[in-house]
């Protein structure tokens, strides 16, 4: 059963069930990787082939450094968001107008790390060409792929993943030691013993069990299905009702039966033994994609047979009943079919000829929470709404799909689309906005203020990625718009853009201008979100001015109009400004300070630009604090390197003078072996430690120095295991490459070292890790 998205730290969902058996399996995946960089898992549906995916994943984790990462692709419904997606799982954010795929292959290339595309089946010749190029890109990335058939990618190994073994009863009982050895009989008594405590397969009823499971054709999925029955009847009962009901499905021998037959059968046996309301609502829920919340359900699904009040006593049924898995999302608890599930009641759901009716519903809850969310945007639940979109996303990318392929609908698409807008920059998204703006206004020309807004929104997402030409073109239409539908809310967000833009080429001038224009429009407009949104830029230009009067006045003003509504993203941004000036004119610790609010504020979104700037800022400051300051700046240049690398480069070029400032005068002050050193240490904090780094005053703590090592990031690896006792071929398992590669590794180690022996090896790997003070003291081997 697939298990719940729960991330365990590792870029991979937490087990919430036991893994049972497939040991054999287990080891021929992991002898496939290391002799292959594409291996997909195939199999019919519920045959347990993302389970196996991704025990392996965590099993061989310690060999990827780069990280293992999942990208579930079963609510894509198309190709157009695949390389998005994993874009979004390696937490690359694009803002450059480069070609997606060479951004991806690009970040991937100097990367060891295990990608896991799951549910390729629908998008199997894009999934192919993605795998081909990055697996060409990087040379020591592994793709893990599973799929109901091979990608057929140049280069890809394949296995199919086996029904789980049955006992052997050759015509007689089966011994209880053939039991034991059966992972489908296994299975079957952990997820019985689940329902009915205390449940045993014994004397009495392994036979009984034993034929279940082979009725079943030991397909994972279809085992857990029937296990839950036995909250009403017995094992006896069990076996003669999927007796019965194979013996209607089939004519000719049970061992004719396919296995994705069996399936079917079995889930349309769970569909009749649903009430008549459970299988509409069970049909009805098919419409979401990823999960759901009682009051999605209960809006979306109640009517033509259910009462709303009825929604979750037929949701605990569902639950009860296995076809809906229930996940703890705090403070709220939401419920996810499986896949496979979910599949069944859309044919279900599209046979009653309600399939557009439920996707307008579904779509109409959706329009309805996120022009709530944009209402409220500005104000003290801001993070809380965000939480919600973000847990919606893959929802709202379904309703847009709807808005944007259902006649008549792109009007509400682009009104969703751009209510969205904050939320799209804070989530890192400016490459889906701008793909959903572009498919809603192809097809919606109409002069209308919502396609004023959409054009305002994608002009916006072009001037963050630098497409100034594409902006300026766009703003023409809006500025028109604007004044033919007297809105000055509109001319005022236009007016913003293109001041943004200003300042972002440098033209401080006109940027001053059309910043002013665009605060005044919006104060004519009532609209005090976009009034402190084009404040902190207006106030920015006058700095760049050197008007610090001016500057200072209009930053205090965009504070006064955010911190009453105790909101969190334009008082980020605010601050973040604010604290350059305010350092700038010497007032070091209090400039700090400012930015570190800024970054407090920051944390609750995946804000990682904000974030980046925020450090940035944290890291030109330190170099007036001494000593200290200059290490902890090279520290943060040093992780800020990569985080720069997953934007194409730094942005806001306005204020590059000030990066080159720092890392000039840190350099000379620690001299460069000293930098350097800093600057590593900073390149391997990760993106948490970083933020938690630049919060605080301590420095992190140090790991060895491997810098003047002759041996490469993976030799110093082997090195590593060599040291712990691990022989060649342990380290091959570990490492998920072949034996004669460790071998040849261990090798080169000898070699480079001068060394003879494996245990001088374990030696220098003690003296590396040893503390300098330990050395002095001469207590190193």
């Amino acid at each position: 059963m697939k298990v719940v998205p729960t991330d365990t730290g590792l870029g991979l969902p937490a087990e919430l069930t036991s893994f049972v058996g497939r040991r054999r399996e287990i080891a021929d995946v992991k002898r496939l990787l290391s002799g292959s960089r594409l291996v997909t898992l195939v199999g019919v549906g519920g045959v347990g082939k993302t389970r196996l995916a991704l025990r392996v994943a965590a099993d061989v984790r310690r060999a990827f450094p780069d990280g293992v990462r999942l990208v579930e692709l079963a609510t894509l419904d198309g190709p157009d968001l695949l390389i998005r997606t994993v874009s979004e799982a390696l937490q690359i954010v694009d803002f450059t107008t480069r070609p997606a795929l060479d951004v991806l292959a690009e970040r991937v290339r100097d990367k060891r790390m295990l990608l896991v595309l799951d549910n390729c089946e629908h998008l199997l010749h894009d999934c192919a060409v993605l795998a081909e190029t990055l697996v060409r890109a990087g040379a020591d990335l592994r793709i893990l792929a599973t799929s109901r058939q091979s990608l057929g990618a140049t280069g890809e190994q394949t296995m199919v993943v086996p029904a789980l073994p049955l006992p052997e009863c050759d015509g007689s009982r089966p011994s209880t030691e053939a039991l034991e050895q059966s992972d489908a009989v296994r299975l079957f008594a952990e997820r019985a013993a689940a329902v009915v405590p205390g449940f045993e397969v014994t004397e009495d009823n392994l036979v009984t069990v034993a034929r279940i499971c082979g009725s079943l054709d030991g397909i994972p999925l279809a085992i857990e299905l029937a296990a839950v029955r036995l909250r009403a009847i017995s094992v006896e009962q069990l076996l003669t009702r999927l007796e019965d009901r194979f013996g209607l499905l089939t004519a000719g021998p049970r061992a004719l039966l396919p296995r994705q037959r069996t399936l079917r059968a079995l889930i349309d046996w769970s569909y009749t033994l649903c009430t008549e309301q459970e299988q509409l609502l069970w049909a009805r829920l098919s419409v979401f994609a990823g999960s759901l919340d009682l009051e999605a359900a209960e809006k979306v699904c109640a009517g033509a047979g259910i009462a709303a009040d009825e929604v979750i006593d037929l949701i605990i049924g569902l639950v009860d009943k296995s076809i809906l898995i229930r996940e703890e999302h705090q403070p709220n608890v939401r419920y996810r079919l499986l896949e496979t599930i979910r599949q069944y009641g859309r044919g279900r759901l599209r046979e009653s000829g309600q399939e557009e009716p439920l996707r307008r519903r579904h779509r109409d809850w959706f329009y309805e929470l996120v022009t709530d969310a944009h209402r409220v945007w500005f104000g003290p639940d801001q993070v809380s709404w965000y939480d919600r979109l973000r847990t919606e996303h893959d929802n709202l990318r379904t309703a847009l799909d709807f808005c944007a392929t259902t006649p008549g609908e792109a009007e509400a698409g682009l009104i969703m689309a751009a209510a969205l807008r904050y939320y799209w920059i804070a989530s890192d998204f400016p490459q889906e906005a701008r793909g959903w703006l572009c498919r809603l206004l192809a097809v919606d020309p109409l002069p209308t203020p919502p396609r004023a807004w959409a054009l305002c929104l994608k002009a916006r997402l072009a001037v963050l990625q630098s497409d100034f030409a594409v902006a300026d073109s766009l703003l023409a239409e809006v500025r028109d718009l604007g004044r033919r539908l007297r809105d000055p809310a509109i001319v005022g967000a236009a007016a913003y853009v293109a001041g943004l833009g200003a300042l972002l080429r440098q033209d401080l001038d006109q940027a001053r201008s059309l910043l002013g224009e665009a605060v005044e429009c919006c104060h004519d407009a009532d609209d005090q979100m976009g009034m402190a949104n084009a404040l902190i830029y207006l106030a920015t230009t006058h700095s760049l001015l050197g008007s610090a009067e001016d500057a200072g006045a209009r930053f205090e003003e965009c504070l006064a109009i955010c911190e009453p509504r105790q909101e969190h993203w334009f008082r980020s941004y605010t601050l973040w400004a604010y604290g350059i000036e305010v350092w700038r004119h010497g007032d070091t610790q209090r400039a700090i300070d400012m930015e570190r609010q800024a970054i407090r504020l920051k944390k609750p979104f995946a804000d990682r630009l904000g974030v980046a700037l925020c450090m940035e800022a944290v890291a030109w400051m330190s170099c007036a604090e001494g000593s200290g300051g200059m290490e902890r700046a090279a520290v943060l240049l040093g992780a800020l390197r990569e985080i720069w690398r997953s934007f194409g480069g730094p942005l806001f070029g306005y204020l590059a003078e000030y990066h080159d400032a720092c890392e000039l005068s840190a350099r000379q002050a620690l001299g460069g072996r000293k930098f350097d050193a800093a600057v590593r240490r900073g390149s391997a904090l990760t993106a948490g430690e970083a933020l938690e780094y630049a919060l605080g005053p301590d420095l992190p703590s140090p790991g060895p120095d491997r810098g003047s090592s002759p041996l490469t990031r993976r030799e110093l690896e082997i090195a590593e295991l060599v040291a712990r006792g691990m022989s060649n071929k342990a380290i091959a398992a570990t490492l998920v490459i072949s034996q004669r590669t460790a071998e040849g590794h261990v090798e080169h180690i000898l070699s480079k070292l001068g060394f003879t022996s494996r245990v001088q090896i374990a030696a220098w790997v003690g003296r590396k890790d040893r503390p300098e003070d330990d050395r002095a003291t001469g207590t190193s081997p």
